[in-house]
């Protein structure tokens, strides 16, 4: 393989996808280098649309995700009206439920101070007593003492996201190919990359590869560190629908499967843990006890491309200005932005001043851990 374009976007994830679907004016000009690998954390996406709890710390992050959500409905229509496909996409509100008086007031307390913070947009996140809760859902067992509700919050089918998202980029005349990204180095007029199928010349490239970004990230001069983190998920049968909307942790697909997860390990093996899938049934059942009747039909593990601060990358090269880095593990949540408005920033050739924060220098004195 020889290849040569405009711009090459290494990785053909959620992220590397919807960006390349906000350039997919380029035609084939345009080239996705996706290394298909099966364990990709695009390959084990809960699924959420989620805004409520997101972006204490970075008061950034609030306004990107809540611009995201409200975007999304305009993602869903194109890659209706492009690619052919419904991506499943529901925004009926999301409700975290909390198991205890004192999940309450932690719950309370963690979004007073994120909304409280210097520069974080307002989002209508109200607290529900138990009974305002058991009004949206009187499926809820005697536990729930309440939750946080986010009218803008949902959810979406992500396996039909990264299908539409792929078909409507080969209907836009994009190049995709199957190869995995050995190494990047600067040349004459922009990049070579070097891949297991031969190379390709770019003018720009943009590095959005998961788990791989970090080593190829600094290649070009950007630092992205990367901490090992994995969830787990546990799928059961094929139900009538039950939820009307989604919750944090538990949510029906527009299929009917019900999905059952909530675990943050520190680690990078794919492989199940059946203590932690224990502990996201057990939780389960005490937000709703009627799940104790519904047969497990499979479950899963998916890597996270989590940042030490757990909060997205965008960088761009200062040692080689036409190189981008984007690390993000909310790939679901971000797919407008990411689409519509990070995509069109990069095509131009730069970053909005409003992405600063986000910036790997934040990095500069940490260490990577994976």
């Amino acid at each position: 393989m020889t290849q040569h374009c405009e711009i090459a976007i290494v990785g053909g994830g959620l992220v590397g996808s919807a960006l390349a679907w906000g350039m997919r004016a380029l035609g084939a000009r345009l080239a996705v280098l996706d290394a298909a690998d099966a364990h990709a954390a695009s390959q084990g996406n809960f699924g959420l649309v989620w805004v409520q709890g997101k972006g204490l710390g970075m008061p950034a992050y609030v306004g990107w995700t809540i611009g995201s959500a409200r975007a999304w409905p305009r993602l869903a229509e194109e890659l209706r009206a492009h690619a052919g496909i419904d991506v499943a996409l529901e925004q009926a509100g999301g409700l975290r439920p909390c198991l205890s008086p004192r999940e309450m007031e932690a719950r309370a307390d963690k979004l007073e101070r994120l909304y409280a913070q210097a520069g974080a947009e307002r989002c209508d996140v109200r607290m529900l007593t138990r009974d305002e809760a058991l009004a949206r859902l009187p499926l809820f067992g005697p536990d729930v003492a309440g939750g946080s509700y986010c009218a803008l919050d949902g959810q979406c089918n992500p396996l039909r996201l990264h299908a539409a998202l792929r078909t409507g980029l080969r209907r836009a005349g994009v190049a995709r190919t199957h190869c995995r990204v050995e190494a990047i180095a600067p040349a004459a007029g922009g990049f070579r990359l070097l891949t297991d199928r031969g190379s390709v010349a770019a003018e720009r490239v943009v590095v959005a590869a998961g788990r791989g970004t970090q080593r190829l990230a600094a290649m070009v001069g950007v630092n992205v560190p990367l901490v090992e983190n994995t969830g787990e998920v546990l799928v059961l049968e094929r139900m009538r629908r039950f939820l009307p909307f989604a919750l944090e942790t538990i949510r029906q697909t527009d299929e009917g499967a019900v999905l059952l997860g909530d675990s943050h390990e520190p680690r990078a093996d794919p492989a199940l843990d059946l203590s932690v899938l224990g502990a996201i049934a057990r939780r389960a059942l005490r937000v709703i006890p009627a799940l104790a009747s519904a047969q497990v039909v499979r479950a899963w593990a998916a890597p996270r491309v989590l940042t030490p601060d757990g909060f997205p990358v965008y960088a761009r090269s200062a040692a080689h200005p036409g190189a981008f880095a984007v690390a993000c593990h909310s790939g679901v949540t971000l797919a407008a932005a990411h689409a519509l408005d990070l995509a069109p920033a990069i095509l131009a050739g730069s970053l909005p001043a409003a992405l600063a924060p986000f910036a790997a220098e934040r990095f500069d004195d940490v260490r990577a851990a994976a």
